[in-house]
């Protein structure tokens, strides 16, 4: 019989709110993600000056990690499966800005590091310590049925005794993040069917 995982806690941030297991433990009204997404970090008092310094998908893998994780014990052996659509696009046309005029051409450093969209989970990883594996995927979707089976791998190889899974999707305004921790203990039980419902709240 196949060992059953569950889904130890899950954040979704979008719409100018952050809930965790499905309550709303901020709301802004913020007309920008900018905006929004300093003020959700600065409402859990996290001291952490490197985040004013990251792209914008950083910043929302960053804060929607905070919320999923703050409060909890730190698990070093944690795996990271993150995905979105745009992959770091966001990031990329600010760079491009920067190096289309000729008489101007200064590319900037700062933003170009970002131009890759696993630079996020690095940014989760130092920030809680997280040692395991870790991968970011760009697809059209979250493949919930790829990504479960994934999870549960790392489980049972025992590669990683807790993974954090998500979906971190931004291009200019438009932003969403589902993020959920997988163990072998929970709220949820750890189905592709319950993946599914974490992207419909």
């Amino acid at each position: 019989m196949a060992e059953t995982f569950y889904i130890s806690a899950y954040t979704t941030v979008f719409d100018r709110q952050v809930a965790i297991n499905g309550e709303v433990v901020y709301l802004s009204e913020a007309s920008s993600f900018a905006t929004f997404v300093k003020e959700a970090v600065k409402n859990i008092q996290v001291d952490y000056p490197k985040f004013y310094k990251m792209d914008n998908l950083s910043k929302l893998t960053f804060t929607a990690g905070e919320y999923l994780l703050r409060n909890r014990t730190t698990v070093e052996d944690t795996a990271v499966i993150l995905a979105n659509r745009s992959g770091s696009l966001d990031t990329d046309s600010r760079h491009w800005e920067t190096i289309q005029d000729e008489t101007n051409y200064y590319p900037s450093p700062a933003i170009f590091v970002y131009t890759l969209a696993n630079i996020c989970v690095g940014e989760l990883c130092i920030r809680h310590h997280l040692l395991a594996e870790n991968v970011f995927f760009v697809s059209d979707g979250y493949d919930a049925k790829s990504l479960h089976a994934y999870a549960a791998y790392l489980l049972l190889s025992g590669k990683a005794s807790r993974v954090l899974c998500g979906w971190v999707e931004l291009f200019g305004e438009e932003y969403k993040a589902v993020m959920y921790t997988v163990e072998r203990t929970g709220i949820l039980p750890h189905t592709i069917e319950q993946i599914d419902q974490l992207f419909l709240i």
